[in-house]
């Protein structure tokens, strides 16, 4: 792909302004000296974490530079500026903005160690047969760059993204305050706009990510009924935004939230008692004796799947280095650290070696914790005898009903979304 001209930077500034209020131009926050080959990393904190970096740098011997800010900004700051990061790290519903700016480069999967490991979940769509697609941007879709230029599902050895870490996620609540429901049985994304939440509620502020988990609630309550959720046509939309502009002026939304410490607080604090939520968060709050349960809603959860990108202005060592940080990423260690904060990696058998068994049981098997299990902060976030909601990794992924999406009207849907939260 090449670099961006003009009138993409132009059409870009204009879908992505006001995406992001944070500094995009602001620099990295660690400063080396250049002895080492320096990896420039974007993306947000959920995996950009100090433990992971300081990890990485130890077992490569390279120097790395995490930029974490809020999933817009990132985006943002990676369409217009390639220049300015070396690897991307974010979610699927970004790449066809990235590809299409020309912000990325191909990966060569002849240069990936642990390819062949990877699991059918990106290569085919589904981890078993019976599992569901998903509607939207299932990431077997935008894997593959075809001979055409285009992203697509056959492969050709060229892909858009690396697949490491991915999830399915859903929303927190507080069952000091509402009851625990029963996984795909009661639990219901239509919770969101229940009336007696009203003022404690709290949605990710992200318009390909935030805007699907209402879009579910919404059809949940029998509000609406999308054709595809995962292409929400204008008319859909103007309908969708109709219903939750009368929330909004009922005062039903508490806040929106951009980060994972941002959802953590809160909750912690007693500004929500039920949000949209990360794993991560769930995990921090249960090591801090907050008890929040992760629903598992019975209309099907909303899935993602890490990305992490290759920056089209990547070139000789830097690009060597980051083809050494990307299978990095998949040599276990990674993954089994992501997994105890609730992530799956796209390899897990390698994970597997690094995890205890009673671990592994839990976080991929769905089985009782055998003892109590402690998240990256080395707090206790699983207690014995827990089982995880919505059961093993393949129960879980085999019920994603729409995946995060960069949608056909997804310029009206920031337009919309803009106006929803501002207003």
């Amino acid at each position: 792909m090449s670099t961006l001209n003009q009138s993409k930077r132009r059409t870009l500034k204009k879908i992505l302004l006001g995406s992001a209020a944070v500094g995009v131009y602001s620099q990295a926050p660690y400063v080396f000296a250049r002895t080492k080959p320096l990896l420039r990393i974007l993306g947000t904190h959920v995996t950009l974490q100090e433990a992971i970096r300081k990890k990485a740098m130890e077992d490569l011997g390279i120097d790395l530079a995490f930029e974490a800010k809020g999933s817009a900004a990132v985006l943002q700051k990676a369409s217009m500026f390639p220049q300015q990061f070396d690897l991307y790290e974010q979610w699927s519903n970004s790449i066809n903005v990235l590809w299409r700016s020309g912000a990325i480069q191909a990966i060569d999967t002849k240069r990936l160690t642990y390819w062949h490991e990877i699991n059918d979940l990106t290569k085919t769509g589904k981890l078993t047969t019976n599992a569901n697609l998903g509607a939207g941007d299932a990431p077997s879709k935008i894997l593959n760059i075809q001979k055409n230029g285009q992203l697509g599902a056959n492969f050709t050895g060229q892909i858009s993204f690396l697949p490491y870490v991915h999830n399915v996620d859903s929303f927190g609540y507080n069952t000091n305050v509402i009851a625990a429901g029963e996984p795909y049985k009661t639990e219901s994304w239509g919770w969101l706009l229940n009336d007696a939440y009203r003022g404690k509620v709290g949605i990710v502020n992200a318009p390909t990510i935030g805007l699907f988990d209402l879009a579910l609630a919404a059809q949940a309550k029998g509000f609406i009924e999308f054709n595809d959720i995962g292409a929400i046509s204008k008319t859909e939309l103007d309908k969708l935004f109709t219903i939750l502009g009368q929330y909004k002026r009922q005062q039903h939304f508490s806040g929106y939230w951009t980060s994972v410490p941002e959802s953590v607080q809160f909750m912690r604090s007693g500004r929500v008692v039920i949000e949209s939520m990360f794993s991560p968060a769930v995990a921090s709050l249960n090591g801090q004796n907050v008890p929040v349960r992760y629903a598992a809603p019975k209309e099907g959860y909303r899935g993602w799947h890490g990305v992490m990108c290759l920056s089209s202005a990547a070139q000789g060592r830097v690009k060597d280095a980051a083809y050494d940080y990307m299978n990095w990423w998949l040599s276990g260690w990674a993954g089994a650290f992501i997994a105890r904060q609730g992530y799956y990696i796209s390899n897990p058998q390698r994970a597997k070696l690094q995890l205890s068994p009673a671990e592994w049981k839990y976080w991929y098997l769905g089985k009782p914790a055998e003892q109590d299990l402690t998240g990256t902060d080395g707090l206790v976030s699983v207690k014995k005898n827990n089982v995880r909601t919505g059961g093993s990794y393949i129960e879980r992924l085999s019920n994603v009903a729409v995946w995060n999406t960069v949608m056909p009207t997804y310029e009206y849907s920031l337009q919309k979304w803009y106006e929803f939260i501002s207003t």
